[in-house]
């Protein structure tokens, strides 16, 4: 099973910017974030594949931008115009077949436990 391990959180005001990593211990085609918060109890934020195909919560899009290194098996998820209500535990989550349209479907109805792997998690915090 790939084990994934989450960096980059940090405390910052709103309308800073913070960029989270995840490393894999191997490659997934498909990997992703998703957080968990006082505002979203479980909210999918957003996946990518092998493919190019990325896929966004509407509530981070436009300000957020997933991006993967595959020859370190890399994953970011750059955040910017930070609000209050992102504030969250940041997850990655891996998965080997699902296409990053589907893998937010699956995550935001059926959680990480439809997923392959879920690293431990990096908090964020905003302040107002």
């Amino acid at each position: 099973q790939v084990k994934l391990v989450e960096s980059g959180g940090g405390s910052v005001e709103a309308g800073g910017s913070l960029k989270l990593s995840c490393a894999a211990s191997a490659e997934s085609f498909c990997m992703g974030w998703f957080r968990r918060g006082p505002v979203h109890q479980r909210e999918a934020v957003a996946f990518i594949d092998d493919n190019g195909n990325t896929a966004y919560a509407r509530s981070v899009k436009g300000r957020f931008t997933i991006s993967k290194d595959n020859t370190k098996n890399i994953l970011y998820l750059q955040m910017n115009n930070l609000k209050p209500e992102d504030a969250a535990m940041y997850y990655c989550a891996a998965d080997r077949q699902r296409t990053a349209l589907q893998a937010l479907d699956v995550m935001t109805s059926l959680g990480p436990t439809a997923m392959d792997a879920w690293g431990q998690g990096t908090l964020v915090i905003v302040s107002s």
